[in-house]
């Protein structure tokens, strides 16, 4: 029998938040410097709140505000694959970067729908 998961760390759906998080930080360090403060930083910030999110649920031990805050991180999964096709409509990422990442997303939102299911 599979062990009980006791920390957020121990789940596949966060360890999955983290490398798309770290993914999108090595691809926007190749954006041009005014994307900083613009499509870069805005990407960061969706990709990091997802494996946020992920954490701070698991973190509240009740179903239904984990629910919720699984929510909010396919929310900002959508958020992220938006801002990942103007990226590459602008030319800062390549086709195949964008392919990688956002199959990458499209496993972690349908992850993510399937715990939502379950709790």
């Amino acid at each position: 029998m599979a062990d009980k998961i006791r920390h957020f760390r121990d789940l596949n759906i966060w360890k999955l938040g983290v490398e798309v998080a770290k993914d999108v930080y090595k691809e926007t360090k190749l954006f041009p410097h005014e994307e900083l403060y613009g499509l870069s930083s805005q990407m960061r910030r969706a990709a990091v709140s997802i494996p946020s999110n992920i954490a701070e649920g698991f973190a509240r031990k009740h179903n239904r505000e984990y629910k919720q805050f699984l929510y909010v991180c396919l929310g900002s999964c959508a958020e992220l694959e938006t801002q990942i096709e103007i990226a590459t409509s602008q030319g800062y990422l390549s086709k195949d970067n964008n392919i990688a990442l956002l199959e990458k997303i499209d496993h972690l939102s349908r992850m993510t729908m399937n715990l939502i299911k379950c709790l």
